[in-house]
């Protein structure tokens, strides 16, 4: 997509986008656009309604914001105007952008747009393309001010999200952790930031010992992940960020089978997704922060060479872990992610991402991720920075009294509590084991927002959760 700004429709030829104010129902005065007239016991301007005119040569969808407007609902507006009406739009549509508009605002719709041509469909014989993804479409946003900058932007932010939307919502039979080194890989040298792989000698020979166990059981090679992002005039005062994800590509729950759910297991990667669509964005927008990224990847199979229930395992930390079920795998990756990252970088801000837990569900629903810190000021800029996108977090304890519920009589510590209760909890407190008390680390578990319904498809999908959420993260610091 590319976009230019004009300040007339004169001579305009195409599909023209009308974002319209609610007004009151009952009024007996119209809507008047050019020389368009809407009654308004035919359309007012309702959230989440839009209506279709044409006139001369062109077509024009006026579409309800409501009577007020934020962010998230921007966006989806958009998407859904993009998606469900893309045969009234062709390659020449102009956007009339309001006056009360913010540069936030803009960036929502376009990036809406965008997220508009995604398709669900990606093994079906027959798909229609997007008129938005034709080399020749240009979109015109029809304002006094030059929003250029905005939606450039906003184009890099979707393109970010519509990567990861692809990376969670294909089959694990395509995206095994070999798949997600070489997209690491060659994403690293499109956007400029630097990638090392570790395979499994190499993750042997490192020590990465709870990562490799997860991943016995299956024949597709393990692949921790390291990138590596360093703006231009970096300094000793550049910030430097740690990002973590869980990068499990399908979960069976090993030898601990799963006993429902398994089918949409191939998003349980959707927190080491959400890194990777991190660092090209913030790549892609050259954010002035070092950023150190790890993504360990593997698959939780079950084969003979699976690691048991009650095993007991060795960390990179040095540390030993009591294997309760190995369907808490996702926390002994992350272990020696954290640990990893620690050690060898030393990075002054770390948050680990990860579909971690079904208690963060049954806490929070659909709504929003659970937040583990005990850094006030990282959980305020997380807070803030999901609140101005639309993509929420609230906080839950990590009081030492829930310490008890991963001591272990066999191991420094064991991977699950074993417990009906505090699931999220436990799994946050394992994980801080292993951060050597960091005072800037903070743990997000998006097993309830990453993955799940909505009217753009039939079936769960995708909905890259934490792309955005990181980079607006840091930016804001």
């Amino acid at each position: 997509m590319k976009t230019n700004t004009i300040q007339s429709l004169e001579g305009f030829s195409g599909t023209i986008l009308i974002p319209v104010y609610e007004t009151y129902v009952k009024s007996l005065v119209p809507i008047h656009f050019g020389e368009l007239e809407i009654s308004s016991k035919v359309f007012y301007g309702k959230k989440d309604t839009h209506y279709l005119a044409e006139k001369t040569e062109n077509t024009y969808i006026f579409i309800g914001l409501g009577k007020e407007i934020d962010y998230k609902s921007l966006k989806t507006t958009f998407r859904r105007i993009s998606m469900k009406q893309k045969e009234s739009l062709g390659i020449n549509v102009a956007l009339v952008l309001p006056e009360q508009f913010s540069e936030e605002s803009v960036e929502a719709v376009i990036s809406g747009m965008l997220l508009g041509t995604y398709d669900l469909g990606h093994y079906k014989k027959e798909k229609e393309a997007h008129p938005f993804l034709n080399t020749d479409f240009v979109l015109q946003l029809v304002s006094k001010n030059n929003y250029e900058t905005t939606a450039n932007k906003a184009i890099k932010i979707a393109n970010a999200q519509l990567e990861i939307l692809h990376l969670v919502d294909l089959p694990p039979n395509k995206v095994t952790p070999k798949y997600l080194s070489n997209w690491a890989n060659e994403t690293g040298k499109n956007f400029g930031f630097e990638v090392e792989i570790l395979g499994f000698e190499a993750s042997k020979k490192a020590g990465l010992g709870a990562f490799l166990s997860v991943g016995k059981g299956s024949e597709n090679e393990p692949q921790f992940v390291i990138m590596n992002y360093v703006p231009e005039n970096a300094n000793a005062k550049t910030k430097h960020i740690g990002l973590v994800g869980k990068g499990i590509t399908f979960d069976t729950g090993g030898l601990n089978i799963k006993t429902s759910g398994m089918l949409h297991m191939k998003c349980d990667m959707a927190g080491g997704a959400a890194v990777f669509g991190a660092m090209q964005l913030i790549a892609d927008l050259k954010l002035p922060v070092k950023v150190t990224a790890i993504v360990p990847c593997a698959e939780n199979s079950v084969d003979a060479k699976s690691f048991y229930p009650s095993d007991v395992i060795q960390s990179y930390s040095g540390h030993s872990i009591e294997i309760i079920d190995t369907d808490a795998e996702g926390r002994l990756v992350l272990a020696d992610g954290l640990s990893y990252l620690i050690k060898n970088f030393k990075p002054e801000y770390i948050v680990d991402i990860a579909t971690l837990t079904g208690s963060a569900v049954g806490t929070f629903g659909y709504e929003c991720c659970a937040l583990f810190t005990n850094n006030e000021v990282v959980s305020k800029k997380l807070q803030e920075s999901g609140d101005a996108i639309g993509e929420r977090l609230w906080p839950l304890p990590l009081w030492d009294c829930y310490k008890q519920d991963i001591e272990s009589d066999i191991a420094d510590v064991k991977n699950y509590s074993g417990k009906p209760v505090a699931g999220a909890i436990s799994a946050a407190k394992f994980l801080e084991y292993f951060t050597e008390e960091h005072k800037a680390w903070a743990h997000l578990d998006i097993a309830g927002v990453a993955f799940g319904d909505d009217e753009f498809a039939k079936s769960k999908h995708a909905t890259a959760y934490g792309v955005h959420l990181l980079t607006k993260f840091i930016e804001n610091l």
